[in-house]
C-alpha cells in the first residue's frame, strides 16, 4: 500500500516511560504497523522514556507540551498561542485520532482537534479515586469526554462503573449524549511471543541481582515479584511492605520480594524497608526495559494497587505462567480468581 493510500492515524500520549500503559501502547503501535494500512503520528506531552527507541522509524513523533509558568496570565497566553498554532497545523488532518492518556488534558485536546473521528481510551477505574458521582463526572468533563465519538475502556469493570456513575450523576442531557456514543471495552494488547522470548534474555539481569535470586533458590525461599511504577496513590506498595513487616513479627523471614520499577515514592519505600529492618527480604532492582526475565526467575507476581484499568501485569503473568496475588481491581474477580491466582480485598 502506497503512502498516499494509507489512512492517517493520530495518537496522543503523555510519554514513553516505564509503565503498563506505555507497554500496551508500544505493543499496539507495533501491531498497527504490521498491518501496513496506516501512517502514524504520535504526539507526546513529554518526548522522553525508556521505550522511545522501540518506536518504528516510520512513526512520526511530535510534541505538544503545555507551558507550566507560575504566572497564571503568562501561562494562559502561551498555552492559547500553542493551541492556535496546533489547530492551524493539524485541524482535522487525520482520518482518526486517539487520546491514549486518559488523565491528560493536552492529550485530549490534540486528539479532538486532529480528527472528527476520535476515541478516548480510559486506562483506570476512576470510580475508586472519585467515589462521588459529581467528582467522577467532573474528572471526565475536564478532558471533554462528551466530545469524543468513542469511549474505550480496557476492562469490563471500568466500563460498568462508568455507566453507573453517569446514571447516578442524573443529568438527562449528558446521559443521552454519552449513551449515544460507542462505549466499549477492549483489554490491553501485549505481544505474547515477544514477551516469552524476552523472558529468556538472562543477560539483562545484573550479576548482583542474580546472586540474590540464586541464593533464595538455594535456600528454597519463595520469590515474589512486583513490577510497576512507584506511585503510592494508585499502586499502594506500602501494603506489600506492611505485609512483610507483619510476617517478620510472626518470625517468618524465609522469602524474597523483588521490586522492579521506580517512581517518586521509591525513596519513601526504601526508608520504610530500612525502618522495619527488611533489607534482607525486599530488594529494589529499579526500572527495567526488559522486566520479563524477572518473571521467569520468580514464583509469584504480586499486585497491591488501589485501582487499575486492566493491569498489563495480569496478561504478562498469564503468558509467563506465573501465579498472581492481586487486590480486587479491574476484572480480577472475573479473570483471575480460581483460575490463575488469588484475589484479596
Amino acid at each position: 500500500m502506497t503512502k498516499e493510500n494509507k489512512k492517517k492515524l493520530f495518537i496522543s500520549a503523555y510519554s514513553l516511560g516505564l509503565g503498563g500503559i506505555e507497554t500496551a501502547l508500544i505493543a499496539m503501535l507495533k501491531k498497527i504497523k504490521e498491518e501496513k494500512k496506516y501512517e502514524i503520528t504520535l504526539c507526546l506531552e513529554k518526548e522522553e522514556g525508556i521505550f522511545l527507541d522501540e518506536l518504528d522509524k516510520d512513526i512520526k513523533v511530535i510534541k505538544f507540551t503545555p507551558d507550566n509558568s507560575k504566572n497564571i496570565i503568562i501561562r494562559k497566553i502561551k498555552n492559547m498561542f500553542k493551541q492556535i498554532i496546533f489547530r492551524l497545523k493539524y485541524n482535522n488532518k487525520f482520518d482518526s485520532s486517539i487520546s491514549y492518556a486518559t488523565y491528560s488534558i493536552p492529550c485530549s485536546f490534540t486528539a479532538r482537534v486532529a480528527s472528527k473521528k476520535n476515541s478516548l481510551f480510559v486506562h483506570g477505574d476512576y470510580s475508586i479515586a472519585y467515589n462521588d458521582p459529581a467528582e467522577y463526572i467532573n474528572f471526565f468533563k475536564e478532558i471533554h469526554f462528551e466530545e469524543f465519538n468513542n469511549i474505550i475502556f480496557v476492562s469490563e469493570t471500568g466500563k460498568q462503573n462508568f455507566i453507573e456513575k453517569l446514571l447516578e450523576y442524573n443529568d438527562e442531557k449528558l446521559i443521552k449524549n454519552i449513551m449515544n456514543k460507542n462505549i466499549m471495552y477492549i483489554n490491553n494488547y501485549i505481544e505474547d511471543d515477544k514477551v516469552i522470548e524476552k523472558s529468556k534474555n538472562m543477560q539483562d539481569v545484573l550479576e548482583n541481582e542474580l546472586d540474590i535470586i540464586n541464593n533464595a533458590r538455594r535456600l528454597e525461599m519463595p520469590i515474589f515479584l512486583n513490577v510497576g511504577r512507584h506511585n503510592e496513590h494508585a499502586k499502594k506498595l506500602t501494603r506489600l511492605i506492611e505485609a512483610c513487616h507483619l510476617l517478620k513479627e510472626h518470625k517468618i523471614t524465609e522469602y524474597v520480594v523483588i521490586l522492579v520499577g521506580d517512581g517518586h515514592d521509591t525513596k519513601e519505600y526504601k526508608e520504610l524497608v530500612k525502618e522495619y529492618g527488611l533489607e534482607n527480604n525486599i530488594f529494589f532492582f529499579g526500572a527495567k526495559k526488559n522486566p520479563y526475565p524477572y518473571f521467569r526467575l520468580s514464583e509469584y507476581v504480586v499486585l497491591t494497587s488501589e485501582y487499575e484499568g486492566y493491569p498489563v501485569v495480569f496478561l504478562e503473568s498469564l503468558v509467563l505462567d506465573k501465579t498472581l496475588i492481586t487486590t480486587d481491581v479491574s476484572d480480577a474477580r472475573k479473570d483471575i480468581q480460581d483460575k490463575f491466582g488469588i484475589v484479596i480485598n
